[in-house]
């Protein structure tokens, strides 16, 4: 707390901290992400299907050939829409990691905030928002995390466990989700 009012909270960097959250539930995997993981399993079942016909194809009747090309095309769309995931599982993850490089390269970070407004500053950077700002919280055992005009997490583990339960109570208090 300093002279205005203001609370102040040091966080402290340690990248594992949230890495550990970011990439929980396997969301930096490219094949295996929930946003890919669906359109992973059923690219293989076509692949394994597609497969099978085809090393039967010498017993199909001609009539029955645009089958093989039906289960082709679907294959060729599952590939499409699979590519399209792993590409934005791609840049998200490209885009964590390069938050994740500013915050080991930082100096400074931290949370100020009174009973109007909530202020981040990263290395001088500062972004101040409103409460009001702020549409959806989250509050848990392993971090705390805010969106609305900008969207933030923060680990528990990256500060003191008086600080996490002043934040989550003012978080609480201030935001009306």
């Amino acid at each position: 707390m300093n002279g205005n009012g203001d609370k102040v909270i040091k966080l402290n960097v340690n990248r594992k901290d949230f890495e550990e959250i970011y990439f929980s539930g396997n969301q930096g995997s490219l094949f295996f992400s929930p946003t890919t993981k669906g359109k992973t399993i059923t690219a293989i079942i076509v692949a394994l299907v597609l497969f099978a016909v085809f090393c039967l194809k010498n017993n199909l009747s001609k009539e029955n050939f645009g089958f093989f090309y039906f289960l082709s095309f679907l294959f060729l769309l599952c590939a499409v829409y699979l590519s399209v995931g792993i590409n934005k599982v791609s840049r998200w993850k490209k885009q964590v990691n390069s938050y994740l490089k500013s915050l080991e390269d930082s100096n400074i970070y931290e949370i100020r905030f009174n009973n109007e407004i909530f202020n981040v500053n990263l290395n001088n950077q500062e972004e101040l928002s409103k409460w009001e700002d702020f549409k959806e919280f989250d509050i848990n055992d392993q971090f705390i995390s805010l969106e609305g005009k900008y969207n933030y997490m923060f680990p528990k583990k990256s500060m003191s466990k008086g600080d996490y339960d002043l934040l989550k109570q003012t978080i609480k208090k201030s935001i009306k989700a």
